[in-house]
């Protein structure tokens, strides 16, 4: 039996995404965030974040579902992919959940316009659809090393 995971819950547009909580070191205000030319058009700069330099990307435009529109409520999850911490631009971080395993459907193969490549499942919890995310799939390493590469250029 796989055992329960725990994931943070966070929203772009009206939809609920989820990622595993064991790749989220933090959750932070968006702060001022510099940009980096000839990068990616989703990602948006970089911030210092307690002393590291850390890649900020529009999660709403990786996904392409549109752009962040910042608010009071906007978040940027601090998450660490292949030893590379990078932040994501989401609407608002709303929970965490404990998911257990045997509630995992199936990604469809399209939701909204977020491909299944980048879904590992969808949770129903209550009357909202969770859309969990594979961050490793979502973030394209070489692209964030990109952005490394161009600030110490």
């Amino acid at each position: 039996m796989e055992e329960i995971s725990k994931v943070i819950v966070f929203q772009l547009a009206d939809e609920h995404y989820a990622a595993d909580i064991k790749q989220v070191s933090s959750i932070e205000k968006l702060e001022h965030v510099t940009t980096v030319p000839r990068t990616a058009d989703f990602i948006k700069g970089v911030i210092n974040l307690r002393g590291n330099i850390t890649p900020i990307i529009d999660l709403k435009e990786r996904l392409h579902i549109g752009k962040a529109e910042y608010t009071d409520n906007t978040r940027v999850v601090i998450i660490t992919i292949e030893d590379i911490q990078v932040g994501l631009i989401v609407d608002s971080a709303t929970d965490v959940v404990d998911i257990d395993p045997e509630t995992i459907d199936d990604p469809p193969q399209m939701i909204g316009s977020v491909t299944e490549e980048y879904i590992t499942g969808v949770v129903k919890r209550d009357d909202q659809l969770i859309i969990l995310l594979d961050l490793d799939r979502v973030l394209n390493v070489d692209e964030i090393n990109a952005v490394e590469d161009t600030i110490t250029d």
